[in-house]
């Protein structure tokens, strides 16, 4: 089966086609991407009604593209699948309107994936880790801890409770003056730095044992560059001990659910999943701990369009498809 996958959820624009073999088992034929980190720059952080605006201009040539690299013309598509939620609403009903109007003309079924499944079925696209697994999916906008406990079985253990990871990333990297993205811009310096210069919090949110919180830390930085003493600390020291604090809070209650459910493997996704001191740490105390981390290539953890066609693939392969009343969704739960 060839499904045509579409991803907009927020700035950047994805198509892919892939080979479908069967349920959670497909060939990557083509997976492009029309990136807006430029546009967005200026203003360190994504504009949403840019982003939108700038969907309508590279929908049409991101899906071209990944036909013809893929060899594939529109007569031999069996399924498309398309982000309905969560994400951006302008930037959702980009791709979705597109991707209606194609089943619709075309004749073909189509399907709404939520953009949260498909980060965490993004590493079957290159390994089979089996089933249960742990998956703790990190970006931009999600930080949030799942059992997978198969196709179309999820369970979240905890999530953020204010800043995802990403956007403390981004926020930080803003106040230190490094650019947009500020992951990659804080990730590169710290490698530089002294990651135990500067004692940072960790934040433990009451009764939640897996949860998350990052804005004290975004906080806490914020205070500190606000000090007379700002001055005398080198901005690769503060990178490396800020990074080093989100790594530990993410890592920790990670290990701790994979040893109380008894997991054996453990897999990292969304584009914080990019991180080299995180992907390094996570391995390092998973293995500690008897556990394999599964992560994907650095092209299948930020949004990419192959992912959603995956998790709407196995859907396709059981008959099942959605009416072409599907609406964006931008709090869509997973």
């Amino acid at each position: 089966m060839l499904v045509l996958g579409i991803e907009s959820s927020c700035d950047d624009a994805s198509a892919a086609v892939l080979n479908v073999t069967g349920p959670g088992h497909a060939a990557v034929l083509s997976n492009t991407l029309a990136t807006q980190e430029d546009l967005h720059r200026p203003y360190g952080g994504v504009v949403p009604e840019l982003a939108s605006r700038n969907h309508l201009l590279t929908i049409i040539p991101v899906v071209e593209r990944a036909l013809a690299q893929a060899g594939a013309p529109l007569e031999a598509l069996q399924g498309v699948a398309v982000t309905c939620g969560p994400g951006l609403v302008g930037s959702l009903l980009v791709g979705l309107m597109f991707a209606k109007g194609l089943a619709q003309q075309r004749g073909l079924p189509l399907v709404g994936v939520n953009h949260i499944e498909g980060h965490l079925l993004a590493p079957l696209l290159e390994h089979e880790p089996e089933f249960p697994f742990l998956s703790l999916v990190v970006s931009g906008g999600h930080t949030e801890l799942f059992v997978v406990e198969d196709l179309g079985r999820y369970r979240r253990l905890g999530r953020t409770h204010d800043d995802a990871a990403g956007e403390a990333f981004d926020k930080v990297a803003k106040l230190m003056g490094l650019g947009y993205p500020g992951g990659r811009a804080i990730d590169e310096i710290a490698t530089r730095g002294d990651r135990r210069r500067l004692r940072l919090p960790r934040a433990r949110v009451r009764g939640e044992r897996f949860a998350f919180s990052f804005s004290g830390l975004k906080t806490a930085v914020a205070q500190l560059l606000a000090t007379a003493e700002a001055a005398q600390i080198k901005a690769e020291d503060l990178a490396a001990s800020f990074q080093e604090a989100v790594v530990d809070a993410l890592v920790r209650p990670t290990l701790a659910a994979a040893a109380e459910f008894d997991l054996r493997t453990i897999t990292l996704t969304g584009g914080v999943a990019a991180n080299s001191r995180l992907r390094a740490r996570l391995k390092e105390l998973a293995e500690e701990q008897g556990c394999r981390l599964v992560a994907p290539s650095l092209g299948y953890c930020t949004d990419n369009a192959a992912m959603i066609a995956l998790a709407g693939s196995y859907r396709l392969l059981r008959g099942q498809s959605h009416a072409l009343d599907l609406d964006a969704q931008p709090s869509l739960a997973l």
